[in-house]
């Protein structure tokens, strides 16, 4: 008998990634796919699904070519996404206009009303400020400015739902994402019809997808039109897909209560299982029931903007050094790693897209303080690093406020290209960081996902046994620690400082 394989496909914001995955967890081969963001107005954020799809059908033909494996040993395809990421969509899966990003936050307006409802079902975060990112925000919004479109939706649904629809012709909603972007409440009853009707929304309650499923479910089987443009067998089982950072858990091995995850990427997101389900005004969102797995809670922060700062100013001030050895990021860091913590003074706030928490204030946004006629591109850069590590450890203080012990974290994502990035989150946290050996965790948790979805092991603790190993760790720098607690306590007084000043100077664009 052949060796079977599964896929893990990871649809983030800049790309879409194909893996193909031995059962124990080994990837075989990769493909890559670069598509693009529409910044149309500040603040706004937007992509084309055919983007996704044909990009997706180009990383999974170079993987298949990279690998030489036959697609009839192809067995399950996992896949997860960006959320929430919302479109409006007729029957057949056609979109009505491109899709709002996670990231965009026009809907700042929307999400301000929600939040003066004081619905109960404001306690997934934390009885305060409502992130813009939500999906209650952005298809008010679309119901108020984008009507015609709004009227003719068959669906309003999410990145995830449509390629579900894509994969497998049915239409599904997954628990993950209306745990924790639709404000749905297993626990108490399902979707709160009293905060969507205090809005004028209860509308959108009869255009959201019916057939709800948990990660990792066996949706059935690829069409045959995906299975042609995939380059995949129509036998291939497809597993319940969702959010690329909830899935990411799993391929750190964050599971159960007791670790800390970081997925980084162009956002950041801070998670931890919990059993206990405490909702207060303490800066995190959650906990969800349900979030990744029916018995626990997910409990989560976030940052909006975080590697797309890094890459911002990399795109924009850097390719004057795109000759030099290993590229731009390879000068970038080895001067950036010269400078002392702190880079001279510099101080980088991370709201270039708003903050997710722990103020959720999508009016503000991303500045620099304490640039003088000696700075260099690599003080910037460290400054830029620095700034995103201050943001994450602001949430890494709510987790602790709010009971969750953090003095490990397991990260996953782009950060970990970079040691100096690793090093500059541990010494500014003054935690431990651990790197799985496969750093690509949200793939492989969609491989995962397709390991279970196709019956190969029972459940995901048996999964993630099998397929999820170690293999660097970075311990803080107790020196550098102390530096940086001075620096991040300077960094926590700007907001209240300053919002109101950043939310007089962003209405201003709009």
């Amino acid at each position: 008998m052949s060796e079977k394989y599964i896929v893990g496909v990871d649809m983030g914001t800049s790309s879409v990634r194909a893996g193909i995955y031995k059962l124990d967890g080994h990837c075989v081969s990769f493909g890559v796919t670069e598509y693009k963001t529409y910044f149309p107005q500040p603040g706004w954020a937007e992509q084309k699904a055919d983007d996704w799809w044909n990009g997706l059908k180009n990383s999974m033909a170079v993987a298949l070519e990279k690998s030489g494996v036959d697609k009839e040993d192809i067995i399950a395809i996992g896949y997860d996404v960006t959320a929430c990421t919302v479109m409006l969509c007729r029957e057949d899966g056609e979109p009505l206009r491109d899709c709002l990003l996670w990231m965009d936050v026009r809907s700042a307006k929307e999400a301000a009303e929600i939040a003066a409802t004081g619905d109960p079902a404001l306690k997934f975060n934390g009885f305060g400020n409502v992130s813009a990112e939500w999906m209650p925000c952005k298809a008010l919004w679309l119901k108020r400015h984008d009507t015609e479109n709004y009227n003719k939706a068959d669906y309003v649904c999410e990145c995830a739902d449509w390629l579900t629809h894509k994969l497998t012709g049915r239409w599904t909603i997954n628990m993950s994402n209306i745990a924790a972007r639709w404000y749905y409440d297993a626990r108490c009853g399902g979707f709160p019809r009293s905060l969507y009707k205090a809005i004028g929304l209860e509308d959108v309650l009869d255009k959201f997808p019916k057939d709800i499923h948990n990660l990792g479910d066996n949706l059935g089987t690829l069409t045959p039109q995906a299975a042609a443009d995939l380059g995949l067998s129509e036998k291939t089982i497809v597993a319940q897909g969702g959010p690329d950072a909830y899935i990411g858990c799993f391929g750190l091995g964050v599971i159960k209560p007791g670790k800390v995850a970081l997925i980084t990427g162009s956002s950041h997101l801070l998670m931890a299982q919990t059993d206990v389900f405490n909702y207060s005004k303490n800066g995190v969102f959650g906990p969800f029931p349900g979030g990744t797995r029916p018995e626990y809670g997910m409990i989560e922060g976030g940052q909006t903007s975080s590697g797309s700062i890094v890459s911002w100013f990399k795109n924009n001030f850097c390719q004057d050094l795109k000759d030099r050895e290993g590229g731009i990021y390879g000068e970038l860091n080895r001067e950036a790693a010269k400078i002392k913590p702190g880079s001279d003074g510099l101080i980088v706030c991370d709201w270039w897209q708003g903050n997710r928490t722990p103020y959720t204030d999508g009016s503000i946004r991303g500045n620099i303080y304490g640039l003088s006629l000696g700075h260099t591109q690599a003080h910037l850069f460290r400054a830029c690093m620095e700034g995103v590590a201050y943001g994450t450890e602001n949430i890494c203080q709510s987790f602790r406020d709010a009971g969750i012990e953090v003095n490990e974290i397991c990260m996953g994502g782009g950060t970990t290209n970079s040691d100096l990035f690793m090093q500059i989150h541990a010494d500014i946290s003054n935690v431990t960081v651990n790197v799985p050996e496969d750093p690509q965790s949200c793939a492989l948790g969609s491989a995962i996902l397709a390991s279970v979805g196709a019956g190969v092991y029972k459940d995901v603790d048996e999964a993630v046994a099998h397929m999820v190993r170690y293999s660097k760790v970075i311990k803080p720098n107790a020196e550098n620690h102390e530096v940086y607690k001075k620096y991040f306590a300077q960094y926590r007084k700007v907001y209240d400082l300053m919002k109101d000043w950043m939310h007089d100077t962003t209405a201003l664009a709009e």
